[in-house]
């Protein structure tokens, strides 16, 4: 077994592995995305007492979050339908309505469900 001997291993040489452009780009970012999620942070303290507004708290915010994923995706799905006029394609024409269509039912959940459930 001369791949597990000591001198194999002494003769051979090892070199540092050299980042390209695109590594380092991708370092850069992530290193600049640490350090604002270090510096920019901040503390929160829970102010209400009442552990039933804290939920309803909670739930603005999520609700916040899921309309404002709607409203991209809703922006998006308005790009792919002028694309394909533009570009005669009723495959991407489909897709872009498709998209608008999810974008318009995620952007409107919470009153979805205040009609499903009928609380105001």
């Amino acid at each position: 077994m001369k791949l597990f001997s000591k001198k194999y291993n002494q003769n051979r040489k090892t070199e540092p592995l050299r980042l390209g452009r695109k590594g380092r780009m991708s370092f850069a970012v992530y290193a600049a995305l640490v350090v604002c999620a270090i510096c920019l942070s901040t503390t929160v303290f829970a102010a209400a007492t009442d552990p039933l507004t804290v939920v309803n708290n909670l739930s603005t915010f999520i609700f916040s979050l899921i309309r404002a994923i709607g409203l991209i995706l809703l922006g998006w799905g308005i790009v792919q339908v002028g694309l394909s006029f533009q570009s005669h394609d009723p495959s991407q024409r489909s897709q872009g309505f498709l998209t608008l269509a999810g974008g318009l039912v995620i952007t409107f959940t919470k009153e979805i469900l205040d009609l499903i459930t009928g609380t105001p």
